[in-house]
């Protein structure tokens, strides 16, 4: 019986010295009773020096560290033998050349039959090499997310699941969510319905930039206000053991540089337009002048002729028909002498409100208005500005005219007068509620003797004089909007920021 318990004894020993972490047992009393093998190799004592001392007495001798855990009562020996479970303590132990470790202390409590501590495991773990690495990876953790936060460009990412994992502060701003309301939603959120999918299938799609890769896409995002941004982006599978893990996508407002790239198209289109007017101004001009000479002789001896007629002579009524004609072409003569910009400008202060007030009624046919209800949207301020007065009567006459010819004298005409203190403008809009302008025909709407008006029924010459009145009075007129059922023309002139001074109310 000895032997067996002899050998038994012996296992255990065994068993106790090959642990690989220094260790000992102790008494509740804190009495070293055992070490292990691996504490006399690593703190190079010899079993005889430990036996019967404390714990703090042994290592006190070895270190001369007087800031043991239990001189602040923070050693977890006394809780393990209350609680009979274990407990550990994480220390960082200062070397007296300045130098540092860092060890993880372990106590479990050994129980006898009726379940009370009757000695104590205490196992050293020396984790410094733990503590370094997490040390650095807490370093490059804190590095890129230093660098996540400080990118300009959004980026977000999102588990194989879908639920957001990562949103920067760029990426907050652009969508409209705190990281912790997106991680609440799924990232197929972010985008209007379909364009989630659509992403994915490309990433998969060795077509696009290679499996797993999205080259530089436009797409539209979908903000916490439902709003939709149209961004930039480019997008990435995060890959585990082959698996998808995670996706991520950087993205870059584009509102901005759509905004200024439409500017300068319409700077360009602005240009082409005023290069084509410019020329075409000086063909119309001299179209003009050689047309008014021989005009004026047949208006005058028309006249004459028709004068000596009497009333129901049989070629009166033809005559009235020729000179009826040359009064139209002299009228086109002058819309060619406006468009061109050969006639005088004299400017004058005016209101616009005054300008809408006094052009109705310088429309000769007032039959045209039975069936439209005419709207005035007029400004309750004086909007002032300085032009030619006259001329730019003729420019809201011609789009009226040109309202109640695409509505067939049947609708709604608004008139809109308000100033644009922003962009110092005066403005004025006018719009019906016709059948719109086809898109083919919007770049062109304003060139000399373009008409979707049947043979003989117009010269094309009404819009591209208004634009000719209306740049020579330093202002610029557009199409604000179109589509069926409304368009509507915008006028605007420099606002009068002269000295407030009384409007004349009519032209003199």
């Amino acid at each position: 019986m000895k032997a067996i318990l002899s050998q038994e004894m012996d296992w255990r020993l065994r068993v106790f010295d090959s642990l690989s972490f220094p260790t000992l047992v102790l008494k509740p009393d804190r009495t070293i009773v055992a070490v292990n093998q691996k504490l006399l190799e690593i703190f190079g004592v010899v079993r005889e020096e430990t036996i019967g001392k404390t714990c703090r007495e042994f290592f006190r001798s070895l270190t001369g560290d007087t800031d043991l855990p239990c001189a602040n009562y923070s050693c977890p020996l006394d809780k393990t033998v209350t609680d009979g479970a274990g407990h550990s303590i994480l220390r960082q132990i200062q070397h007296p050349d300045g130098g540092s470790h860092w060890e993880d202390r372990v106590f479990s409590p050994i129980l006898d039959d009726e379940g009370r501590v009757v000695y104590l495991i205490e196992s050293i773990r020396d984790i410094t090499k733990s503590k370094t690495l997490e040390k650095s990876l807490h370093g490059v953790r804190e590095f890129l997310t230093r660098v996540l936060q400080s990118s300009a460009s959004a980026i977000v990412a999102a588990d194989r699941d879908g639920r957001i994992l990562l949103m920067n502060q760029a990426a907050e701003e652009l969508f409209g969510y705190r990281l912790s309301q997106a991680e609440q939603i799924d990232v197929s959120q972010l985008y209007p319905p379909g364009v989630a999918r659509e992403i994915m299938k490309k990433l998969r799609d060795d077509a696009y930039g290679g499996q797993g890769k999205l080259p530089v896409t436009q797409v539209s995002i979908l903000t916490a206000q439902q709003e939709q941004i149209p961004v930039e982006m480019t997008a990435a599978i995060i890959y585990e053991d082959g698996r998808e893990a995670a996706t991520m996508g950087v993205y870059n407002d584009l509102r901005e540089r759509l905004a200024v790239r439409k500017k300068l198209q319409e700077a360009q289109s602005q240009l082409l337009q005023a290069e084509k007017m410019a020329s075409l101004g000086q063909l119309a001009a001299g179209v003009a002048h050689e047309i008014n000479n021989p005009l004026t002789g047949i208006l005058m001896y028309g006249n004459l002729m028709k004068e000596k007629l009497e009333a129901d002579h049989l070629l009166h009524s033809n005559l009235s028909c020729i000179l009826e004609d040359a009064e139209r072409c002299r009228d086109i003569v002058k819309n060619l002498l406006a468009y061109s910009r050969q006639s005088g400008t004299s400017r004058e202060r005016f209101s616009l409100n005054t300008l809408v007030e006094e052009s109705f009624p310088l429309i000769r046919d007032q039959k045209l208005f039975i069936n439209v209800t005419i709207r005035k949207d007029l400004s309750g301020d004086q909007v002032p500005v300085k032009a030619d007065r006259k001329k730019m009567s003729q420019v809201v006459i011609n789009l009226i005219m040109n309202a109640l010819d695409v509505m067939k004298e049947k609708g709604t005409l608004t008139l809109r007068t308000y100033r644009d203190d922003d962009q110092q403008k005066a403005c004025l809009e006018i719009s019906d509620t016709g059948s719109g302008i086809p898109a083919e025909n919007l770049t062109r709407i304003f060139d000399p003797f373009f008409t979707t008006k049947e043979l003989g029924k117009g010269t094309g010459l009404g819009l591209s004089t208004a634009y000719g009145i209306v740049k020579d009075n330093n202002g610029d007129i557009s199409v604000k909007e179109t589509g069926p059922g409304r368009t509507t023309f915008l006028v605007a002139l420099p606002l009068d920021l002269d000295p407030p001074e009384s409007l004349p109310d009519s032209i003199g």
